[in-house]
């Protein structure tokens, strides 16, 4: 088979669409013939050879794909060769193969194309664990998210909207926040020109959100906690503001408040299949019945990765940005 390959850590021209061994399925694991995968940030930084991928992932990128089951391996029940399926991966997506473990696979969701379906896993099972299951957010709420166009911001978005949440978005450009109020945000806010501390207290009477999403880290922490409001949750899954801050205890022990960091990548491989098994229960059906819906930007074939890496690093798109192996 081909797959994407980074022939040495740098920029997007390391990734090369390279001829590799075809994988064989282990036990619990499905073969699935690719048809598409999707970029995510992650995968810029892996190419940049800071985040090698778990033990025992592949080593291309791709964190995410849709495609047709090829083969079971040994003790695989409940799906068949020729089902049209998308997938969480720890790694593998940009390939024309890649094996699954079969609690990561979620059935491609009605009168949606096997295409479109690449650009789900990963944001469906980010936000759904970290905004539900990790902070509960309840109907009623105020929910804001960092990066309100980027392809977790969008499901973050619709999702939060779903359930009943007032939800504020920060992004750096009129357009992005007038395609996040078309997915459902109320409350916009860009962070170029606007503190966002300052507007969530305007338009809350002073209360703040009640659970943040946020995928800045360092820079924005200690105005994530001034943003919350009393027994407000801010969970952190992104780092692309730095690593290391101070916080005032003070504040955070006020507002009664938590801060929690959490990965998906990294989880054992019963914690994703709970999380898919979530997604798939409480998501799947929003997807059917037309309230939630994948955001893709742009579709490139997948020997253009690099192209793709680009558009992202550029953060000019609005959701996800997706690869074909066609």
């Amino acid at each position: 088979m081909y797959a994407i390959t980074v022939t040495e850590p740098g920029g997007p021209e390391k990734l090369v669409w390279t001829e590799v061994p075809d994988p064989v399925p282990a036990e619990g694991e499905v073969l699935v013939e690719v048809a598409a995968s999707a970029v995510n940030r992650a995968d810029v930084v892996q190419r940049q050879g800071f985040y090698d991928p778990p033990p025992g992932a592949s080593s291309y990128p791709g964190l995410e794909c849709s495609g047709r089951i090829a083969a079971l391996g040994p003790g695989v029940s409940g799906w068949a060769v020729g089902d049209e399926v998308c997938a969480l991966l720890a790694g593998g997506g940009y390939a024309e193969k890649v094996c699954v473990p079969a609690g990561q696979l979620l059935p491609v969701p009605d009168g949606m194309d096997l295409v479109t379906a690449a650009a789900l896993p990963e944001v469906t099972a980010t936000v759904w664990s970290n905004v539900f299951m990790i902070a509960h957010l309840r109907p009623g709420e105020t929910f804001l998210v960092h990066g309100g166009g980027s392809g977790i911001g969008t499901m973050a978005v619709q999702l939060a909207k779903a359930v009943g949440a007032r939800v504020a978005v920060t992004a750096g450009s009129q357009d992005k926040l007038e395609r996040c109020r078309e997915l459902g945000a109320d409350i916009l806010i860009d962070y170029r020109e606007q503190d966002f501390v300052e507007e969530l207290r305007k338009v809350t009477g002073g209360v703040g959100a009640d659970v943040v999403l946020d995928i800045v880290g360092a820079k924005y922490l200690a105005r994530n906690v001034d943003a919350l409001a009393v027994n407000g949750r801010l969970v952190i899954i992104g780092l692309q503001g730095g690593r290391t801050a101070e916080l005032d205890l003070g504040a955070l022990l006020t507002k009664r408040a938590a801060v929690m960091g959490t990965s998906l990548r990294g989880r054992p491989l019963q914690e994703k299949a709970a999380i898919v098994a979530a997604v798939r229960e409480h998501v799947w059906p929003l997807i059917a019945g037309g309230r939630v819906r994948a955001v893709v930007d742009r579709t490139l074939p997948m020997r253009e990765a690099a192209a793709a890496h680009r558009v992202v690093e550029e953060s000019s798109h609005v959701g996800k940005v997706v690869l074909t192996t066609g």
